[in-house]
């Protein structure tokens, strides 16, 4: 019997549905259930093949018991691993670099100094040259923490002065200074299993519980040619993260749609927010990703899915790839000469100019072949 659990915290309506959609549709040998977690020991698996993640960025605890669970050959989702180091602007340089538009965006340093350093501390960092960077970004602009979510410590600011007020608040946030984009049309995509695309009207101007209460803007053969390339970036950059479980959003400003915000790993899905036909789609999506990788899950081996920039292809369970480089042989001993006996009569070996690459030995010169892991 393969085990998927779903890992929660306040939420309600999802955790359940999900579970119920699984028990459901699954082939008799798989069955969904609600995480339980009693004892954590390291390197002992715990028996489930499949747990779907909603809450360890919130609770370090889970966090740790997560890459646990992935080390010895549970599918995450989504990638512990990755999601312990996803930040907002690598986010946005890996989303140029993908060929998706973004904000034009800096990071700033944090305006309070870290705990235990010093003025020392950045002998590396010249002064900010803020008349440079507000002619850059332009007003009005956001600043926002380059890690985390939620709307947690986000700005909108008019001018230089409201800027610096914003800024005296952030203590020792590294933050965001990002160009705001007028936009006359937004949406919200929900990405699952990393080919699966559900595309929403979002107004996130609007209170919380009617953000989804709107309707698509731009129409006729703009409209669909506007969806064509939302579908097309929302995959580009989860592929390049790889993230199974995602949304993306877009704001739209002159008909091009400019990702805002790409990392949202437990991305709302309360049937109350997103509205019915929303929550059905993503249930019966995320169950029928769930139990695939139940399905292909191997135990022991890395189930994880692993973003392209770290990987030259999106992993897929139960394929393990590593190479294993050529163990240079170990240098002669040299042989004791008469000439060696006289240290008068030898000479030192001609220093190489430090440009000079010393060759490289023979058996490090060649190119190791890549192996599968039996």
């Amino acid at each position: 019997m393969k085990k998927i659990g779903i890992l929660f915290g306040q939420e309600n309506t999802f955790p359940q549905a999900f579970i119920d959609r699984v028990n459901e549709k699954a082939p008799a040998d798989i069955r969904a259930e609600f995480v339980r977690i009693d004892q954590v020991e390291q390197h002992v698996a715990p028996n489930y093949a499949v747990i779907i993640d909603r809450i360890s960025q919130d609770v370090p605890f889970y966090r740790a018991y997560l890459k646990n669970a992935a080390l010895m050959g549970t599918a995450v989702i989504n990638n512990p691993f990755w999601w312990s180091a996803d930040e907002k602007f690598f986010n946005n340089a890996l989303a140029v670099r993908l060929g998706v538009p973004v904000p034009k965006t800096l990071l700033l340093p944090s305006k309070e100094r870290p705990a235990d350093t010093s003025e020392r501390s950045f002998r590396n960092l010249n002064m900010m040259d803020w008349d440079a960077a507000f002619a850059h970004i332009g007003f009005p602009a956001y600043m926002k923490p380059h890690s985390g979510g939620g709307w947690k410590s986000v700005y909108k600011v008019n001018s230089p002065d409201e800027f610096f007020r914003a800024y005296n608040e952030t203590g020792q946030l590294v933050m965001l200074f990002q160009e705001n984009v007028e936009f006359t049309d937004y949406f919200r995509c929900y990405c699952i299993g990393g080919t699966e695309v559900l595309i929403m009207p979002y107004e996130p101007r609007n209170e919380p519980h009617l953000r989804y209460a709107t309707e698509m803007k731009t129409t006729g053969e703009a409209g669909e040619k506007l969806l064509a390339t939302m579908k097309d970036y929302v995959l580009k950059l989860n592929a390049g993260l790889g993230y199974d479980f995602n949304t993306v959003e877009f704001a739209v400003r002159d008909g091009i749609p400019i990702a805002i915000d790409f990392g949202n790993p437990a991305p709302d899905a309360d049937i109350n927010s997103v509205g019915e036909k929303n929550f059905e789609w993503v249930v019966e999506a995320a169950a029928n990703m769930a139990i695939a990788r139940a399905i292909a899950q191997k135990s022991g081996e890395d189930n994880l899915t692993w973003g392209t920039f770290v990987h030259p292809h999106r992993a897929k369970a139960g394929e393990t790839h590593f190479t294993v480089g050529d163990t240079p042989p170990a240098p002669k001993k040299p042989a004791a000469s008469k000439a060696a006996a006289k240290p008068a009569a030898a000479k030192p070996a001609a220093a190489k100019p430090a440009t000079q690459k010393a060759a490289a030995p023979k058996a490090a010169a060649k190119k190791p072949a890549a192996k599968k892991a039996e």
